[in-house]
């Protein structure tokens, strides 16, 4: 089961930004706590299994700590002190704000892989041009460069099966990572060029006085702007309840 399944790319931008962005408002727990929620419940109805989700989340996951420690250890200090030590003053209001800052960060951060699960770049970049007009130079670059990146994971297999068939895969780790790194840029700058000289050579750098056609139509739907709707209730709401429990702190600011 996929609720998503059909809507329209740029539904899903929006539906992210009407999402996560009234949560920047307020760095207070429970606010976060509830878009999380609604986050990892409703992942599996759009086709994002929680298994997925943390694997594809790892990045998020690291980062969560990473942002809570240095608020907790440096934050504004109010309350209680607990730990003290030249720099380091840990109190009551930072705990309080490295707790609210480390699940803001998996609130904002999850949602971005269950919508962008799954989305094809051709649609994307056909709802980019006819839904939020954006240049089509630009469109059709953004397309490409998604096509290609689809090609990174590809390449870089590629190239670790080379080494190791020549037998220069064992050498220090440091210097093995650095040269698959330069290999891949030079790959992908070479691949870029070539994209580039076959789309100059097809026309897609000219666009025509009329404007450029689309082979396929996008619009939004019905649906499109019910997944909006709930999305803007769920920030809504987040913040909302916040407020009513006392917890919105504007900015981090009680």
């Amino acid at each position: 089961m996929n609720v998503l399944q059909g809507i329209n790319p740029v539904t899903r931008v929006i539906g992210l930004m009407v999402l996560t962005t009234p949560l920047l408002l307020s760095v207070d727990i429970v606010s976060a706590a509830v878009a999380l929620a609604f986050t990892v419940l409703v992942a599996p109805a759009c086709g994002v299994s929680w298994a997925r989700l943390i694997r594809r989340g790892w990045p998020i996951f690291l980062a969560a700590p990473l942002a809570a420690i240095p608020m907790a250890l440096y934050g504004r200090p109010e309350g209680e002190t607990h730990v003290q030590f030249l720099l380091i003053h840990v109190t009551d209001n930072s705990l309080s704000l490295a707790a609210a800052i480390f699940v803001r960060v998996l609130a904002v951060g999850l949602p971005v892989i269950v919508l962008s699960a799954d989305v094809d770049p051709t649609d994307f970049g056909d709802g980019l041009a006819q839904v939020l007009r954006l240049p089509e130079r630009f469109v059709l670059g953004a397309v490409a460069a998604a096509r290609l990146a689809s090609l990174f994971r590809d390449d870089l297999t590629s190239m670790r099966r080379a080494r190791r068939a020549r037998g220069i895969a064992d050498q220090g780790r440091v210097r093995y990572l650095l040269t698959l790194a330069f290999g891949l840029l030079v790959l992908s700058l070479r691949r870029g060029s070539k994209l580039a000289t076959a789309m100059e050579a097809r026309g897609f750098g000219r666009v025509a006085e009329h404007g450029r056609t689309w082979a396929r139509e996008s619009r939004l739907h019905a649906r499109d702007w019910v997944v909006m709707a709930v999305c803007l209730l769920v920030s809504v709401a987040a913040i909302g309840i916040a407020v009513v429990t006392g917890y919105f702190r504007f900015l981090g600011v009680a």
